[in-house]
């Protein structure tokens, strides 16, 4: 529980955001608070009302009306456009600013350095972990920022929005730096878990006991990138959203791999990965899950791309 009662806001409901958000607000009830809120496309926060947030009617209205301020948004210029709307309020003196984004390390740096002038906190604050994970509270969060405000914040994640919360060190980057080596990690995971279950299907494995020993033995985040395969919703229909969207992991493997050749660092395997998502999204566009390295290796492997679950064509 927070130490003082701090009005809190929150920008982002897309597919992290949005359960974040909601256990954020479970949380905040209990406690005789309420959330304030403001989104892009504001029908999003209508199970937030439900559960008794308030809307704002723009970002410039949430910070104004707030003490601490998340957001969770697809990219960095978004992010940047987001807190210019922040620095046009003009007073921002002791607000605290908990971005829950993947963002570019530098990019991280250069914000914090902006709205320190501004005589508010920044901290860095990247989730680990797929929206099933955010539905009941169980993500990892790396926090990276001044340690007063890393207190003062650590209550709205511990046990509400995360079940582990790790703290950095007091840049704010190194947050978002431990991210960029987690999603390593992600990408090679899913590669890893791609081939295995081509490997199963052409040799006659079965797809079903190999999704067992992946979730029996590799453990439930690398089932449920298995999952994701094979219930086909690395390809979901047309009109529907995918889990993590694929050029947001191209993304995120993009600057994992862009500051590795910065630091003399190889990452063949990230390399392989991050190809093979390409290819996918270059054949069949942006409905394609970050899991869409999948489709690639079926059809090296002489199958079709869509496997009898997911989508079947681009139209």
């Amino acid at each position: 529980m927070a130490a003082k009662k701090l009005q809190v806001g929150w920008y982002g409901l897309g597919s992290m955001g949005k359960p974040m958000a909601e256990n954020l607000q479970k949380y905040l009830a209990k406690n005789d608070q309420s959330l304030i809120f403001n989104n892009r496309t504001m029908a999003s926060g209508d199970s937030l009302k439900d559960l008794g947030a308030s809307p704002a009617s723009s970002f410039g209205e949430l910070v104004t009306k707030s003490d601490v301020i998340f957001t969770m948004v697809n990219n960095d210029d978004t992010l940047k456009s987001l807190l210019q709307q922040a620095y046009d309020t003009k007073d921002l003196s002791g607000k605290i600013f908990v971005d829950c984004s993947t963002v570019h390390p530098d990019t991280t740096k250069a914000v914090t350095e902006e709205i320190t002038k501004h005589k508010a906190t920044y901290l860095a604050a990247p989730m680990f972990g797929g929206p099933a994970i955010a539905v009941p509270g169980k993500l990892v969060v790396a926090i990276g920022g001044p340690s007063s405000a890393v207190e003062n914040v650590k209550p709205y994640f511990q046990d509400v929005i995360a079940r582990k919360v790790i703290v950095c060190k007091e840049e704010p980057q190194s947050a978002s730096m431990l991210k960029i080596a987690g999603n390593i990690i992600t990408v090679n995971l899913m590669e890893a878990v791609s081939e295995a279950q081509v490997f199963a299907e052409q040799t006659g494995i079965g797809c079903g006991a190999m999704e067992e020993l992946i979730t029996e033995g590799f453990g439930p985040v690398a089932g449920g990138y298995s999952g994701r395969m094979t219930s086909g919703n690395y390809a979901p229909a047309l009109d529907k959203r995918p889990g993590f969207g694929v050029s947001l992991s191209i993304k995120d493997a993009n600057y994992a791999l862009a500051i590795a050749e910065e630091k003399g660092v190889k990452l063949p395997a990230t390399e392989i990965a991050n190809k093979n998502m390409k290819a996918a999204r270059d054949e069949h566009g942006e409905v394609l899950d970050c899991a869409s390295m999948y489709g690639t290796l079926r059809k090296e492997a002489g199958l079709n791309f869509f496997n009898d679950k997911s989508r079947q064509s681009d139209e």
